[in-house]
């Protein structure tokens, strides 16, 4: 394993702002095996597992050296955090509800939770940690939402069958499982993100991501604090 190209790799994954990807290792990396890339990129997740506060982890698809989970409270302190830079505890039920139903609509939001979620899906658009997909072929034509590779990224996910059980979501909100998902069970289909949009079924449609224009009769909410 080379020393230096081990150097280069942790470099870039240190400074990346988002995940690296395999794929962008490749391409910043030209002319190296993608077998040794990869060798040394276990070889670093090893040496990382070994040390103190840090972590190389996986999530979105991407690598990232993060403090190690145990470390947050210490962590916090040094950025003072406050808690208008939080979601509260009804931006998360509607997030989880999103992340188990994706794609939905607003109305099946809010039938789901029996509220109206209208300024808590405008929190989490403003967020980026859910995204309009589409369209439901219904009356109203109402927008389809579903969770983005950010909401990945924040939870640490490298897909959704990470995502955990609906009944320790539930538990871990503070929640009763029944009126955050009556019929529980997590998405299996592939989750659309950036550069795609989705039907009522969930098929990709072609096109970039839909998003408030002339000719929809319906806008986004606006984003707000929850």
């Amino acid at each position: 394993m080379s020393d230096e190209l081990k150097a280069i790799i942790e470099a870039l994954i240190f400074a990346s702002p988002e995940p690296l990807t395999p794929k962008t290792l490749f391409r910043l990396l030209d002319g190296e095996p993608e077998e040794e890339v990869e060798q040394v990129v276990e070889g670093l997740r090893a040496d990382y597992d070994q040390r103190g506060g840090l972590l190389m982890v996986e999530v979105a698809g991407g690598y990232q050296i993060c403090t190690r989970p145990d470390l947050h409270e210490w962590v916090s302190r040094l950025f003072h955090e406050h808690s208008k830079h939080r979601l509260s505890v009804q931006a998360l039920e509607t997030l989880a509800v999103i992340a188990y139903k994706q794609p939905i609509t607003g109305p099946e939001i809010a039938e789901i939770r029996g509220v109206n979620t209208f300024g808590v899906v405008g929190t989490l658009l403003e967020r980026q940690l859910v995204k309009v997909v589409g369209r439901k072929q219904v009356v109203g034509r109402p927008f389809l939402y579903a969770t983005t590779r950010e909401f990945l990224n924040r939870f640490g996910l490298s897909d959704l069958g990470d995502l955990p059980k609906v009944e320790e979501m539930a538990e871990a909100l503070g929640v009763a499982v029944s009126p955050l998902l009556p019929d529980p069970g997590p998405t299996t289909g592939p989750l659309p993100f950036d550069g795609e949009s989705v039907t009522e079924e969930g098929g990709a449609l072609a096109g970039s991501e839909t998003s408030a224009g002339p000719g929809n009769d319906e806008t986004p909410p606006a984003g707000e604090l929850a």
